[in-house]
């Protein structure tokens, strides 16, 4: 699913004027009138208007948001939490970006978003607790092993050291979800945003020091 950008020197060329536009015209005009609480014909009538396989002409930007804005209403109008609606009274398992790379780092590391995923626990509230406590364990291991430096940053707030291999990246993660005692409570997950290593020239992909076409990485991820 493509985002809809503007294009030009604005906003170095990522405004969204465009798929606002999108939303306060075609998609206003195509939605007027249709119940909030029918999701499914919600999503229909935009994925019609759009007309492409990825949500390119619209933006699926533009269409999430009112997507999710239609969702939310519905909730609204019936008195109940918007995950209420998909069978669940509270909100899912959070998936946390601890350790950036790709596009949102310039750490070297080919994966964009290595994430830990606390499962074991009875409230977000919980999950969140244990989840703030690994990335704090995970700053601390990371500074004793590449510097006060390897702290830094990335795009979406995880840290961004210098790492030699999305192994690394995960070993890393483990440790700190043993460092901070949530061995058996919280797991790994991964977005690695595969499409921002892969060379459409000879339909392969780099990473790790190794040029592998869609079946070796799948296979390769799988070794992890």
């Amino acid at each position: 699913a493509m985002e809809l950008r503007d294009g030009g020197t604005a906003w170095g060329g990522k405004g969204v004027s465009r798929a606002v536009g999108n939303v306060n015209g075609a998609i206003n005009k195509a939605l007027a009138g249709q119940s909030a609480a029918d999701q499914e014909k919600i999503d229909a009538i935009m994925c019609e208007l759009d007309g492409t396989p990825n949500k390119s002409r619209l933006g699926a930007n533009a269409m999430v948001a009112v997507s999710m804005a239609c969702w939310q209403a519905a909730a609204a109008s019936k008195g109940v939490g918007p995950y209420a609606l998909l069978g669940g009274a509270v909100l899912p398992v959070p998936f946390m970006n601890v350790i950036n790379g790709g596009k949102h780092a310039g750490s070297g590391l080919a994966a964009q978003e290595c994430m830990v995923v606390p499962l074991g626990f009875n409230s977000f509230k919980e999950a969140l607790r244990a989840g703030t406590e690994v990335y704090h364990a995970l700053g601390k291991l990371i500074a004793k092993q590449y510097g006060p430096s390897g702290k830094n940053v990335g795009d979406e707030g995880g840290f961004a050291p210098t790492l030699r291999t999305t192994r690394d990246a995960l070993t890393l993660l483990e440790d700190a979800i043993s460092e901070a005692g949530y061995a058996k409570k919280v797991r790994l997950a991964m977005d690695p945003a595969a499409s921002s290593f892969f060379d459409s020239k000879t339909r392969e992909y780099s990473i790790d020091g190794k040029e592998l076409d869609a079946a070796e990485l799948l296979e390769y991820w799988a070794a992890l």
